[in-house]
Protein backbone atom coordinates (compact mmCIF):
# COMPACT_ATOMS: atom_id res chain seq x y z
CA UNK A 1 0.00 0.00 0.00
CA UNK A 2 1.85 3.12 -1.39
CA UNK A 3 -0.14 5.91 -0.82
CA UNK A 4 -2.69 6.60 1.17
CA UNK A 5 -5.27 9.90 1.31
CA UNK A 6 -6.86 10.85 4.62
CA UNK A 7 -9.87 13.55 4.52
CA UNK A 8 -9.86 16.75 6.68
CA UNK A 9 -7.93 19.15 8.44
CA UNK A 10 -8.24 19.02 12.03
CA UNK A 11 -6.21 16.97 15.75
CA UNK A 12 -7.79 14.04 14.77
CA UNK A 13 -6.45 14.03 10.79
CA UNK A 14 -3.17 15.05 11.92
CA UNK A 15 -2.85 12.16 14.49
CA UNK A 16 -4.30 9.93 12.10
CA UNK A 17 -1.56 10.53 9.09
CA UNK A 18 0.59 10.44 12.05
CA UNK A 19 0.31 7.15 12.64
CA UNK A 20 -0.33 6.30 8.93
CA UNK A 21 2.88 7.35 7.84
CA UNK A 22 4.78 5.47 10.14
CA UNK A 23 3.23 1.93 8.98
CA UNK A 24 5.12 -0.48 7.08
CA UNK A 25 4.68 -0.16 3.24
CA UNK A 26 3.67 3.39 3.08
CA UNK A 27 5.53 5.65 0.53
CA UNK A 28 3.57 8.80 0.89
CA UNK A 29 0.66 9.91 2.79
CA UNK A 30 -2.13 12.66 1.46
CA UNK A 31 -4.14 14.82 3.16
CA UNK A 32 -6.98 17.09 1.69
CA UNK A 33 -7.03 20.34 2.97
CA UNK A 34 -4.25 19.57 5.96
CA UNK A 35 -3.04 21.87 8.03
CA UNK A 36 0.45 23.73 9.12
CA UNK A 37 1.30 21.02 11.54
CA UNK A 38 -0.04 17.83 8.94
CA UNK A 39 2.19 19.43 6.52
CA UNK A 40 4.85 18.05 7.77
CA UNK A 41 4.12 14.39 7.98
CA UNK A 42 1.68 14.70 4.69
CA UNK A 43 1.52 16.34 1.27
CA UNK A 44 -1.66 18.58 1.94
CA UNK A 45 -3.98 19.23 -1.23
CA UNK A 46 -5.94 22.52 -1.71
CA UNK A 47 -9.32 20.33 -1.49
CA UNK A 48 -11.76 20.93 1.65
CA UNK A 49 -12.99 17.76 2.95
CA UNK A 50 -16.55 18.48 1.64
CA UNK A 51 -15.35 18.83 -1.68
CA UNK A 52 -16.59 15.33 -3.04
CA UNK A 53 -15.76 15.97 -6.68
CA UNK A 54 -12.25 17.52 -5.43
CA UNK A 55 -11.67 14.23 -3.18
CA UNK A 56 -12.35 12.00 -6.47
CA UNK A 57 -10.04 13.53 -8.58
CA UNK A 58 -7.60 13.83 -5.68
CA UNK A 59 -7.91 10.30 -5.18
CA UNK A 60 -7.59 9.28 -8.86
CA UNK A 61 -4.64 11.39 -10.14
CA UNK A 62 -3.04 10.56 -6.89
CA UNK A 63 -3.73 6.80 -7.29
CA UNK A 64 -4.54 6.38 -3.86
CA UNK A 65 -4.16 2.63 -2.65
CA UNK A 66 -6.52 3.73 0.23
CA UNK A 67 -8.98 6.68 1.39
CA UNK A 68 -9.36 7.79 5.17
CA UNK A 69 -12.29 9.93 5.85
CA UNK A 70 -12.18 12.26 8.96
CA UNK A 71 -15.14 14.00 9.71
CA UNK A 72 -18.78 13.08 9.66
CA UNK A 73 -20.10 15.63 7.65
CA UNK A 74 -18.69 13.88 4.48
CA UNK A 75 -19.69 10.39 5.56
CA UNK A 76 -22.74 11.00 5.90
CA UNK A 77 -23.11 12.88 2.36
CA UNK A 78 -22.16 10.13 0.86
CA UNK A 79 -18.62 10.65 0.40
CA UNK A 80 -17.28 7.14 0.84
CA UNK A 81 -19.97 5.65 -1.45
CA UNK A 82 -18.63 7.47 -4.43
CA UNK A 83 -15.01 6.80 -3.68
CA UNK A 84 -15.74 2.57 -3.69
CA UNK A 85 -18.17 3.24 -7.04
CA UNK A 86 -14.97 4.30 -8.73
CA UNK A 87 -12.93 1.43 -6.95
CA UNK A 88 -11.31 3.34 -4.76
CA UNK A 89 -10.81 1.53 -1.23
CA UNK A 90 -12.27 3.43 1.43
CA UNK A 91 -12.28 3.61 5.26
CA UNK A 92 -15.64 4.79 6.31
CA UNK A 93 -19.38 3.72 6.52
CA UNK A 94 -21.95 4.39 3.48
CA UNK A 95 -24.27 7.38 3.89
CA UNK A 96 -26.87 4.63 4.68
CA UNK A 97 -24.70 3.23 7.88
CA UNK A 98 -23.68 6.81 8.67
CA UNK A 99 -27.26 7.40 9.75
CA UNK A 100 -25.99 6.39 13.01
CA UNK A 101 -24.37 9.59 13.83
CA UNK A 102 -26.44 11.87 11.09
CA UNK A 103 -29.83 11.17 12.64
CA UNK A 104 -30.31 10.10 16.52
CA UNK A 105 -33.57 9.58 16.12
CA UNK A 106 -33.23 6.38 13.59
CA UNK A 107 -30.39 5.47 15.69
CA UNK A 108 -32.14 5.93 18.98
CA UNK A 109 -35.30 3.55 17.07
CA UNK A 110 -32.48 1.38 16.02
CA UNK A 111 -31.26 0.57 19.65
CA UNK A 112 -34.62 -0.08 20.95
CA UNK A 113 -35.61 -2.51 17.99
CA UNK A 114 -32.24 -4.38 19.33
CA UNK A 115 -32.48 -4.49 22.50
CA UNK A 116 -29.68 -1.99 23.04
CA UNK A 117 -29.58 -0.19 26.37
CA UNK A 118 -29.96 3.58 25.98
CA UNK A 119 -31.90 5.98 27.96
CA UNK A 120 -35.61 5.87 27.65
CA UNK A 121 -36.93 8.43 25.10
CA UNK A 122 -39.72 10.45 22.88
CA UNK A 123 -38.79 11.72 19.37
CA UNK A 124 -40.65 15.06 17.81
CA UNK A 125 -41.21 17.33 15.16
CA UNK A 126 -42.44 20.45 16.13
CA UNK A 127 -42.38 22.38 19.08
CA UNK A 128 -46.00 22.57 21.25
CA UNK A 129 -45.05 18.25 20.72
CA UNK A 130 -41.38 18.68 22.69
CA UNK A 131 -43.20 21.17 25.27
CA UNK A 132 -46.16 18.68 25.92
CA UNK A 133 -44.09 16.16 26.59
CA UNK A 134 -41.64 17.85 28.72
CA UNK A 135 -44.04 19.00 30.72
CA UNK A 136 -45.99 15.71 31.19
CA UNK A 137 -42.81 13.83 31.98
CA UNK A 138 -41.38 13.22 35.91
CA UNK A 139 -40.03 16.59 37.46
CA UNK A 140 -35.90 16.05 37.03
CA UNK A 141 -32.66 16.13 34.20
CA UNK A 142 -33.55 16.29 30.63
CA UNK A 143 -31.94 16.39 27.51
CA UNK A 144 -32.51 17.66 24.34
CA UNK A 145 -30.66 16.83 21.32
CA UNK A 146 -30.88 17.98 17.70
CA UNK A 147 -31.76 14.74 15.52
CA UNK A 148 -28.49 15.79 12.43
CA UNK A 149 -25.51 16.80 12.43
CA UNK A 150 -24.70 20.06 14.80
CA UNK A 151 -20.85 20.12 14.74
CA UNK A 152 -20.84 18.95 18.53
CA UNK A 153 -23.03 22.07 19.51
CA UNK A 154 -27.01 20.11 18.84
CA UNK A 155 -27.11 18.77 22.70
CA UNK A 156 -28.31 20.42 25.80
CA UNK A 157 -28.21 19.01 28.97
CA UNK A 158 -31.16 20.78 31.33
CA UNK A 159 -31.55 20.53 34.79
CA UNK A 160 -35.28 21.30 34.87
CA UNK A 161 -38.64 21.55 32.40
CA UNK A 162 -38.09 25.14 31.61
CA UNK A 163 -34.30 24.93 30.88
CA UNK A 164 -35.22 22.33 28.60
CA UNK A 165 -38.17 24.39 27.18
CA UNK A 166 -36.21 26.91 26.24
CA UNK A 167 -33.06 24.68 24.81
CA UNK A 168 -35.63 23.26 22.55
CA UNK A 169 -36.88 26.42 21.26
CA UNK A 170 -32.98 27.31 20.34
CA UNK A 171 -32.51 24.14 18.98
CA UNK A 172 -35.66 24.75 16.48
CA UNK A 173 -35.30 28.07 16.26
CA UNK A 174 -34.06 27.33 12.50
CA UNK A 175 -30.58 28.47 13.50
CA UNK A 176 -29.29 24.61 13.38
CA UNK A 177 -31.25 24.15 9.88
CA UNK A 178 -31.69 20.80 9.33
CA UNK A 179 -30.37 19.05 11.90
CA UNK A 180 -32.92 21.06 14.43
CA UNK A 181 -36.21 20.25 12.56
CA UNK A 182 -36.67 17.22 14.69
CA UNK A 183 -35.59 16.99 18.35
CA UNK A 184 -34.74 13.89 21.10
CA UNK A 185 -36.11 14.49 24.45
CA UNK A 186 -34.46 11.72 26.74
CA UNK A 187 -33.54 11.13 30.70
CA UNK A 188 -30.42 12.35 31.39
CA UNK A 189 -28.32 8.98 32.83
CA UNK A 190 -25.72 9.50 35.75
CA UNK A 191 -22.28 7.94 35.77
CA UNK A 192 -18.90 7.41 33.98
CA UNK A 193 -18.90 8.78 30.50
CA UNK A 194 -16.51 5.87 27.91
CA UNK A 195 -15.09 6.76 24.65
CA UNK A 196 -15.49 3.02 23.45
CA UNK A 197 -13.97 2.51 19.47
CA UNK A 198 -14.07 -0.30 17.52
CA UNK A 199 -12.95 -0.55 13.84
CA UNK A 200 -15.51 -2.45 11.77
CA UNK A 201 -15.70 -4.49 8.56
CA UNK A 202 -18.93 -5.24 8.30
CA UNK A 203 -19.61 -8.38 10.74
CA UNK A 204 -16.58 -8.14 12.96
CA UNK A 205 -14.95 -5.43 15.73
CA UNK A 206 -11.98 -5.05 16.63
CA UNK A 207 -11.50 -2.80 19.64
CA UNK A 208 -9.35 -0.48 20.84
CA UNK A 209 -8.51 1.34 23.95
CA UNK A 210 -11.90 2.62 26.42
CA UNK A 211 -10.96 6.33 26.70
CA UNK A 212 -12.15 9.38 28.54
CA UNK A 213 -13.36 12.71 27.10
CA UNK A 214 -13.36 15.97 29.04
CA UNK A 215 -16.47 18.25 27.12
CA UNK A 216 -17.05 21.19 29.61
CA UNK A 217 -14.63 24.02 28.82
CA UNK A 218 -13.70 24.71 32.79
CA UNK A 219 -11.73 22.74 35.40
CA UNK A 220 -14.64 20.48 37.63
CA UNK A 221 -16.89 20.55 34.18
CA UNK A 222 -18.25 23.58 34.86
CA UNK A 223 -18.68 26.14 32.24
CA UNK A 224 -20.06 25.54 28.70
CA UNK A 225 -19.46 22.32 26.38
CA UNK A 226 -17.37 21.92 23.72
CA UNK A 227 -15.70 19.67 20.92
CA UNK A 228 -13.44 18.64 23.87
CA UNK A 229 -10.51 20.23 26.11
CA UNK A 230 -8.71 16.90 26.20
CA UNK A 231 -8.74 12.91 26.43
CA UNK A 232 -7.16 10.32 28.16
CA UNK A 233 -6.46 5.92 27.35
CA UNK A 234 -7.13 3.75 29.10
CA UNK A 235 -10.29 4.61 31.43
CA UNK A 236 -9.97 2.73 34.48
CA UNK A 237 -13.61 2.59 34.82
CA UNK A 238 -13.55 -0.09 31.80
CA UNK A 239 -11.73 -3.12 33.07
CA UNK A 240 -11.60 -6.40 31.43
CA UNK A 241 -15.37 -7.72 32.73
CA UNK A 242 -16.96 -3.94 31.27
CA UNK A 243 -14.55 -4.69 27.62
CA UNK A 244 -16.20 -7.53 27.65
CA UNK A 245 -19.75 -6.90 28.28
CA UNK A 246 -19.62 -3.42 25.81
CA UNK A 247 -18.76 -6.06 23.12
CA UNK A 248 -21.49 -8.53 23.76
CA UNK A 249 -24.43 -6.38 24.60
CA UNK A 250 -23.25 -3.27 22.64
CA UNK A 251 -20.54 -3.19 19.85
CA UNK A 252 -20.98 -6.80 18.52
CA UNK A 253 -25.50 -6.27 18.42
CA UNK A 254 -24.59 -3.09 16.64
CA UNK A 255 -23.04 -4.07 13.93
CA UNK A 256 -25.26 -7.07 13.46
CA UNK A 257 -28.36 -4.90 13.51
CA UNK A 258 -26.29 -2.72 10.61
CA UNK A 259 -26.32 -6.03 9.08
CA UNK A 260 -29.54 -6.80 8.89
CA UNK A 261 -30.65 -3.35 8.20
CA UNK A 262 -28.87 -3.88 4.82
CA UNK A 263 -25.96 -1.29 5.84
CA UNK A 264 -22.75 -3.24 6.90
CA UNK A 265 -20.73 -0.74 8.93
CA UNK A 266 -17.33 -0.46 8.58
CA UNK A 267 -14.77 1.66 9.44
CA UNK A 268 -14.52 3.59 12.83
CA UNK A 269 -18.06 3.10 15.22
CA UNK A 270 -17.38 5.19 18.51
CA UNK A 271 -20.30 4.56 21.01
CA UNK A 272 -20.00 7.09 23.62
CA UNK A 273 -21.52 4.99 26.61
CA UNK A 274 -22.52 6.17 30.22
CA UNK A 275 -21.75 3.18 33.19
CA UNK A 276 -24.63 3.80 35.38
CA UNK A 277 -24.64 1.71 38.18
CA UNK A 278 -21.98 -0.89 36.68
CA UNK A 279 -24.24 -1.05 33.31
CA UNK A 280 -23.12 0.56 30.01
CA UNK A 281 -25.70 2.16 27.76
CA UNK A 282 -25.32 3.93 24.89
CA UNK A 283 -25.55 7.78 24.99
CA UNK A 284 -25.08 8.17 21.08
CA UNK A 285 -22.80 6.87 18.10
CA UNK A 286 -20.60 8.20 16.09
CA UNK A 287 -19.31 6.89 12.79
CA UNK A 288 -15.55 8.00 12.89
CA UNK A 289 -12.55 8.54 14.98
CA UNK A 290 -13.11 10.79 18.27
CA UNK A 291 -11.57 14.17 18.63
CA UNK A 292 -9.54 14.36 20.97
CA UNK A 293 -9.94 10.65 21.48
CA UNK A 294 -7.74 9.89 18.60
CA UNK A 295 -5.15 11.99 19.75
CA UNK A 296 -4.58 10.02 22.63
CA UNK A 297 -5.55 6.47 21.29
CA UNK A 298 -2.55 6.88 18.39
CA UNK A 299 0.02 7.34 21.11
CA UNK A 300 -1.03 3.72 22.79
CA UNK A 301 -0.72 1.98 19.17
CA UNK A 302 1.70 0.39 17.14
CA UNK A 303 1.92 -2.00 14.12
CA UNK A 304 0.87 -1.80 10.84
CA UNK A 305 -2.56 0.90 11.39
CA UNK A 306 -2.62 1.32 7.83
CA UNK A 307 -3.37 -2.02 7.20
CA UNK A 308 -5.91 -2.36 9.48
CA UNK A 309 -7.83 0.65 8.05
CA UNK A 310 -7.29 -1.33 5.18
CA UNK A 311 -8.41 -4.62 6.26
CA UNK A 312 -11.53 -2.66 7.44
CA UNK A 313 -12.62 -1.38 4.07
CA UNK A 314 -12.12 -4.37 2.45
CA UNK A 315 -14.02 -6.19 4.67
CA UNK A 316 -11.60 -8.86 6.75
CA UNK A 317 -10.12 -7.78 10.08
CA UNK A 318 -9.53 -11.26 11.16
CA UNK A 319 -6.05 -11.11 10.07
CA UNK A 320 -4.36 -7.65 11.70
CA UNK A 321 -1.25 -6.38 13.08
CA UNK A 322 -2.41 -3.74 15.69
CA UNK A 323 -0.96 -3.85 18.95
CA UNK A 324 -1.46 -1.55 22.35
CA UNK A 325 1.53 -0.11 24.15
CA UNK A 326 1.51 -0.69 28.27
CA UNK A 327 0.85 2.52 29.95
CA UNK A 328 -1.30 4.78 29.00
CA UNK A 329 -1.62 8.28 26.95
CA UNK A 330 -3.29 11.81 27.15
CA UNK A 331 -3.91 14.97 25.64
CA UNK A 332 -4.31 18.47 26.74
CA UNK A 333 -6.45 20.75 23.96
CA UNK A 334 -4.91 24.45 23.78
CA UNK A 335 -7.50 26.62 22.41
CA UNK A 336 -8.03 29.90 21.44
CA UNK A 337 -9.31 33.25 23.23
CA UNK A 338 -13.33 33.04 22.97
CA UNK A 339 -13.68 29.71 22.13
CA UNK A 340 -16.56 27.60 22.47
CA UNK A 341 -17.99 31.39 20.89
CA UNK A 342 -16.01 33.64 18.18
CA UNK A 343 -12.34 33.25 18.90
CA UNK A 344 -8.83 35.41 18.15
CA UNK A 345 -7.07 34.37 15.04
CA UNK A 346 -3.92 34.94 13.60
CA UNK A 347 -2.02 34.83 16.76
CA UNK A 348 1.14 33.86 16.45
CA UNK A 349 2.63 30.54 18.12
CA UNK A 350 5.69 29.71 19.83
CA UNK A 351 7.47 26.93 21.23
CA UNK A 352 6.41 24.26 19.05
CA UNK A 353 9.36 22.74 18.21
CA UNK A 354 10.48 22.89 22.16
CA UNK A 355 7.37 21.02 22.79
CA UNK A 356 7.55 18.44 20.18
CA UNK A 357 11.07 17.54 21.06
CA UNK A 358 10.24 16.44 24.56
CA UNK A 359 10.01 12.93 24.87
CA UNK A 360 7.10 10.41 24.14
CA UNK A 361 5.25 14.02 23.52
CA UNK A 362 3.56 14.86 20.27
CA UNK A 363 1.78 17.93 19.27
CA UNK A 364 -1.47 17.91 17.29
CA UNK A 365 -2.50 21.26 15.18
CA UNK A 366 -6.14 21.53 14.64
CA UNK A 367 -6.87 25.07 14.16
CA UNK A 368 -3.61 26.02 12.76
CA UNK A 369 -2.44 27.72 9.18
CA UNK A 370 0.84 29.37 8.26
CA UNK A 371 0.62 33.35 7.49
CA UNK A 372 2.33 35.43 4.99
CA UNK A 373 5.44 35.62 6.75
CA UNK A 374 5.73 31.60 6.97
CA UNK A 375 4.84 31.58 10.84
CA UNK A 376 2.37 29.29 12.20
CA UNK A 377 -0.38 31.14 13.60
CA UNK A 378 -4.17 30.39 15.00
CA UNK A 379 -6.30 29.63 13.05
CA UNK A 380 -9.78 28.12 14.72
CA UNK A 381 -11.00 27.31 18.29
CA UNK A 382 -9.50 24.18 19.52
CA UNK A 383 -6.17 25.35 18.42
CA UNK A 384 -3.82 22.25 19.30
CA UNK A 385 -3.73 18.97 20.93
CA UNK A 386 -0.32 18.11 23.03
CA UNK A 387 -0.49 14.48 23.65
CA UNK A 388 2.01 11.98 25.68
CA UNK A 389 2.68 8.56 26.49
CA UNK A 390 3.58 7.72 30.19
CA UNK A 391 3.65 4.91 32.52
CA UNK A 392 0.59 5.74 33.92
CA UNK A 393 -2.34 8.68 33.44
CA UNK A 394 -0.64 10.60 35.40
CA UNK A 395 3.08 9.76 34.25
CA UNK A 396 1.34 10.61 30.90
CA UNK A 397 -0.64 13.96 32.15
CA UNK A 398 2.71 15.33 33.69
CA UNK A 399 4.72 14.88 30.36
CA UNK A 400 1.90 16.34 28.28
CA UNK A 401 1.31 19.25 30.65
CA UNK A 402 4.91 20.11 30.96
CA UNK A 403 4.95 20.12 27.06
CA UNK A 404 1.83 22.19 26.95
CA UNK A 405 3.74 24.90 28.46
CA UNK A 406 6.58 25.43 26.51
CA UNK A 407 3.97 26.60 23.78
CA UNK A 408 2.56 29.86 23.71
CA UNK A 409 0.00 31.94 21.89
CA UNK A 410 -2.21 35.41 22.80
CA UNK A 411 -5.29 33.83 24.70
CA UNK A 412 -3.88 30.50 25.11
CA UNK A 413 -6.20 28.73 27.28
CA UNK A 414 -6.51 24.95 28.54
CA UNK A 415 -8.08 22.32 31.59
CA UNK A 416 -5.38 21.73 33.90
CA UNK A 417 -7.24 18.11 35.59
CA UNK A 418 -7.26 16.37 32.19
CA UNK A 419 -7.33 12.77 33.69
CA UNK A 420 -8.81 13.70 37.04
CA UNK A 421 -10.64 10.76 37.72
CA UNK A 422 -8.19 8.00 36.79
CA UNK A 423 -5.25 10.25 38.98
CA UNK A 424 -7.50 10.10 42.07
CA UNK A 425 -7.59 6.44 41.34
CA UNK A 426 -3.98 5.86 41.00
CA UNK A 427 -3.23 7.65 43.75
CA UNK A 428 -5.30 6.11 45.94
CA UNK A 429 -3.65 2.45 45.41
Amino acid sequence: MARVLVVGGGGREHALSSLISESPGVDEVLCAPGNAGIAAVARCLPVGADEEDGILDAARSSRADLVVVGPEAPLCAGLADRLRAAGVPTFGPSALAARLEGSKSWAKELMRKSGIPTAPFSVHTDLPSVERALRSRAPGPVVVKADGLAAGKGVRVCDDVDEAILAARELMSGAFGEAGRTLLVEDRLFGEEVSFHVLCDGERVLPLDPAQDHKRLEDGDRGPNTGGMGAYAPAPVVDAAMRARILREIAEPTVRAMRDERAPFTGALFIGLMIVDGRPMVLEYNVRFGDPETQALVMRLEGDFAGALRASAQGDLSRTDLRVRPGAALCVVLAAEGYPATVRRGDPIEGLDRAAAMEDVAVFHAGTKRDREGRVVTAGGRVLGVAARGSCVTDAAERAYRAAGEIRFTGKRARSDIGRRAIDRERAR
